[in-house]
């Protein structure tokens, strides 16, 4: 026939499809996680240091919603 065309689907699957999940965790699911080091925390600034932030955080949003719509 002048429209068909004779496709072979011979798919060689040599991979496993069982996938071995390993726990990513070295810790129980009983115990936390185990503390990290921050070298900056929020949680450590004085109350008038968080307002400063959050001020000037505030600040630089608005300045961009100020170009935006110029």
């Amino acid at each position: 026939m002048p429209g068909s065309r004779v496709h072979s689907h011979v798919h060689d699957h040599t991979h496993s499809h069982d996938h071995g999940h390993v726990p990513v965790h070295s810790h129980g699911p009983a115990s936390p996680h185990p503390a990290q080091a921050a070298p900056w925390s929020i949680l450590r600034m004085t109350v008038v240091s968080r307002l400063s932030a959050a001020l000037a955080v505030s600040a630089c949003l608005w300045a961009m919603v100020w170009l935006a719509m110029r």
